[in-house]
């Protein structure tokens, strides 16, 4: 409920404190004494636009500070923890309004958007007017309405869980229908890739040693000339060792008989031959070594070729080719599992499609049973005030291939106010009286469920009086019982009712020279003077003090 209610420099109010009482509260006083500010205050607090024109003449700021106290479960407290703001037993909106056009908003003394403050200030208080738009225009809010009334937020919630893990199932099948379709285009490729890459069959280290052992056999094919040309020397026809060994043997035949004269020649052809033998025997040893296949060089060529080629085609180094066929063959495999994941994901998506519609059938069909409820309680209320002709329609449309978090329905409240007449929304069709009453009755209808803890009705009965205004009364006071209701009234009818009556009027400052508004709780002497005065006028006579009494009496 709203405690207080405190205003500092705003319009004619200098300074005003007002504490509230639950129940019915009324607020009366002349034309023009400044109800309107007061509500503009209020809706100030509440997270309203600012304007700089509130700002009291030759101040620098105005403020206006509204305390509520609320049960411990309310969903305001909820959104106050979600925001980082303290959570406190009284919660306290401040706004300030300063004479340049800026606001200042504080929720429990702590600095908040004028945005957090108008969500807060909407689940608090509801102000209706009978021009007022925000609870009728909106067919979600009717399709709101209506859940509450039929008491089926659960099941809409529901519905909404389902909407949502629909909405991420058909986005995961898109996400992997569209990563296949790219696969697709790539799985040709994939094939011959790894086809091209398990026949070459490349092995880690394999370009190197390749490149080594060509390095090698380059080596060994340069060196065959000069082994050749050194074997035909030593070897050919006209090897060396075969003369000296010839002309060794002559000179050891002469030895005996020439004395030593040959004997240092017989040595040194005896070391050369010694020599060449072991030259020989190298050369040989280099021929093994060189005993190679001549087409083992085109082999080793063909194949280094191959995988520095395939390499460069993958603009890979030689030995990454590896990861290159693991790559392509782990493209094909997921692809061949995306497929059957393509498949579990339909599948998902069809039982979020199911859960979805069986959420849905269930939540139109009690929409469609509340509607009729919520029709019949409206029309119950209709005739005492003077709406006997009225009928009140839930206009309900239901379009199953209609996917949305809220289901299937469409629902706006509409009225007929004439038998034969074409029914159609409530502000195209209601007169400004008229409206204020439906609205009345919808109201106490819902009054349970669907309403914010704090109702403020402006000048609703403008324009009604006797039964009328006594039926509104009875059904204020009623509303009353379930929240606090706080009414700007010019009916006697409704101030008789209120448990708590206040009072509105300018006062003259400074010997004339300005003007205050202020509030006052009136006793109950005040009180029946105050509605005698509504009753009579500006002139107040004994006869209308006296209906005025009998008027409070009736009603108490």
């Amino acid at each position: 409920m709203l405690s207080a209610l405190s205003v500092k420099n705003i319009v004619l109010i200098d300074q005003l404190d007002l504490n509230l009482e639950v129940g019915l509260s009324v607020l009366t006083g002349e034309t023009g004494a400044g109800k309107s500010i007061l509500l503009d205050a209020l809706t100030l607090a509440l997270g309203g636009r600012g304007d700089q024109k509130l700002v009291r003449k030759d101040c620098q700021s105005g403020q206006v500070t509204a305390a509520f106290r609320l049960p411990p479960g309310h969903g305001v407290r909820r959104l106050l923890r979600e925001s980082d703001v303290s959570d406190e037993d009284e919660l306290i909106l401040r706004r300030v309004q300063f004479a340049d056009g800026r606001t200042r908003a504080l929720i429990n003394d702590q600095p908040v958007s004028a945005t957090l403050m108008r969500s807060i200030g909407s689940l608090l208080v509801e102000i209706h007017g009978q021009h007022d738009e925000r609870a009728l225009v909106d067919a979600a809010i009717h399709r709101r309405l209506l859940d509450e009334f039929g008491d089926h937020v659960s099941i809409a919630d529901k519905t909404r869980r389902a909407y949502l893990a629909l909405s991420e199932a058909e986005e995961r099948l898109a996400e992997q229908e569209q990563k296949i379709a790219l696969a697709r285009k790539e799985e040709e490729f994939a094939h011959h890739v790894v086809e091209e890459l398990s026949q070459l069959a490349a092995e880690p280290g394999e370009e190197e040693k390749l490149a080594s052992r060509r390095r090698h056999l380059m080596q060994l094919e340069k060196a065959a000339e000069e082994v050749r040309d050194a074997d035909e020397i030593l070897s050919g026809p006209s090897a060396p060792s075969a003369a000296l060994a010839t002309l060794l043997r002559r000179l050891q035949r002469k030895a005996g008989a020439d004395g030593d004269l040959f004997l240092p020649l017989i040595e040194g052809l005896d070391a050369s031959l010694e020599v060449l033998g072991r030259t020989e025997d190298a050369l040989e040893n280099i021929k093994r070594q060189m005993d190679f296949d001549p087409d083992e060089l085109n082999a080793v060529e063909e194949r280094l070729f191959a995988l520095r080629g395939m390499a460069r085609k993958h603009n890979v180094a030689p030995d990454a080719l590896g990861d290159v066929l693991n790559r392509y063959e782990k493209a094909l495999q997921d692809l061949q599992d995306g497929g059957e994941e393509l498949e579990r994901l339909k599948e998902a998506r069809g039982a979020a499609q199911r859960a979805y519609e069986e959420a849905a059938r269930e939540l139109s069909s009690r929409r469609k049973v509340a509607g009729s409820a919520l029709e019949t309680a409206v029309n119950a209320e209709l005739p005492d005030l003077k709406l006997g002709a009225a009928r009140f329609i839930v206009d309900r449309s239901e379009d199953t291939a209609r996917v949305s978090p809220d289901g299937y329905d469409q629902i706006a409240f509409h009225v007929q106010t004439n038998p034969g007449t074409r029914a159609g929304p409530l502000l195209k069709v209601a007169s400004g009286g008229e409206l204020s009453r439906f609205l009345l009755a919808l109201k106490v209808v819902l009054a349970e469920r669907g309403s914010a803890p704090v109702l403020i009705f402006d000048e609703i009965d403008t324009g009604v009086g006797g039964a009328v205004a006594d039926a509104m009364g009875r059904r204020l006071a009623r509303l009353a019982e379930k929240v606090q209701v706080l009414a700007v009234t010019h009916a006697p009818q409704v101030a008789a009712r209120a448990g708590t009556h206040m009072l509105i009027e300018k006062q003259a400052i400074e010997a004339g020279t300005h003007m205050r508004t202020q509030v006052r709780e009136l006793n109950q002497t005040e009180r029946g003077e105050e509605i005698a005065r509504m009753l009579a006028g500006a002139e107040v006579s004994e006869e209308a003090r006296a209906a005025a009494r009998q008027l409070i009496s009736e009603v108490g």
